[in-house]
């Protein structure tokens, strides 16, 4: 669930300047409107939510949402994910509103590469939004990276081993053609097969562990008993085993990260339906759906951005950062 779509960040790779329009302040949902929704994605069978941006942290009064999520009965994992720029002082009330876990963005340990990938000098507010997400109690985290070639494959051993000394676990995301990468290419993407081949040749052997739940990540193991997870999303969609939804912070119901339209709940929601109403048209939504984004963009044969600046200006729901991404 995204709560907003503004960013403190401009990542080459999501959100490159120029090439977003932001959602009217008057369609964004409220914090009651947000959880009224959430209430009624678990009246279909949601028991786990993950709060997403744009950077969530951006939200005002975001603790307060996040305690209104954690009293509902149902949900039984409430997660997020940020850049952890504002967390220092975000963390402790986070927690104590009862956020469950946090997953952390972190695609560079070098300042100055993060600051050409982001164009903000904010890498050492990132590492003390982990610092303060450790003392506020959330570990392990989960400390995603989007891989990208020429721009960082050559650290992958060195985020393994900075979450692995810190007790976290490491995520490798392959670049995505989705909204705002504008400059994909699929020379760009190193693939999972790749990412296993430079960590084997630093870090040692590498043992992959049996799937658990649908989760996008694939998980493996080093000798020492170090678990990361590999997400291949481009290069083995996962369409067949994907159980997640989106919703917007304009409130539309994406059953798909690649679709261009989506379901409008909060229209519905703020002309008087009652939850059940509207739970009963997310599930028509739901077991209707024939998305398979990944796997069709896979089977393009000259594939490059799923969108272009002109499609990002005419429907703002295809950008990552609207999306939830």
């Amino acid at each position: 669930m995204s709560v907003t779509d503004r960013c403190n960040l401009r990542c080459s790779y999501c959100l490159p300047e120029g090439s977003q329009v932001w959602l009217p302040k008057a369609e964004i949902a409220t914090l009651e409107e947000l959880a009224s929704l959430v209430r009624v994605m678990t009246l279909v069978g949601t028991t786990k939510v993950r709060i997403t941006g744009g950077e969530p942290l951006l939200r005002r009064d975001l603790p307060t949402l996040v305690q209104a999520l954690a009293e509902i009965p149902a949900i039984q994992d409430l997660a997020m994910t940020t850049n952890a720029i504002p967390l220092p002082d975000l963390a402790g009330d986070l927690r104590s509103a009862g956020l469950g876990r946090l997953t952390i963005s972190i695609d560079t340990l070098q300042a100055a590469r993060y600051k050409t990938n982001t164009r903000r000098d904010s890498h050492g507010k990132l590492l003390a939004g982990i610092r303060s997400a450790e003392e506020a109690g959330f570990t392990p985290l989960k400390l995603n990276t989007v891989v990208v070639r020429g721009t960082n494959e050559d650290e992958l051993a060195a985020l393994l081993r900075f979450a692995r000394e810190r007790g976290h676990q490491a995520r490798f995301i392959e670049y995505m053609d989705v909204g705002g990468a504008l400059n994909w290419d699929p020379a760009l993407v190193v693939p999972r097969s790749e990412i296993l081949h430079r960590l084997e040749s630093e870090c040692g052997p590498i043992k992959a562990l049996a799937p658990g739940d649908n989760s996008p990540a694939n998980l493996f193991t080093l000798s020492d008993g170090t678990v990361f997870g590999i997400i291949a999303s481009v290069t083995a969609p996962f369409c067949g085993a994907c159980d997640r939804a989106r919703l917007t912070a304009d409130g539309k119901l994406f059953t798909c990260l690649y679709a261009a339209d989506g379901l409008d709940l909060l229209g519905p929601l703020r002309a008087g339906a009652a939850e059940e109403d509207l739970a009963t048209m997310v599930d028509g939504r739901w077991r209707s759906r024939d998305d398979h984004g990944g796997q069709d963009r896979l089977e393009v044969s000259e594939r490059g951005p799923s969108a272009q600046v002109p499609d990002l200006l005419a429907k703002p729901h295809l950008g990552m950062h609207t999306k939830g991404g």
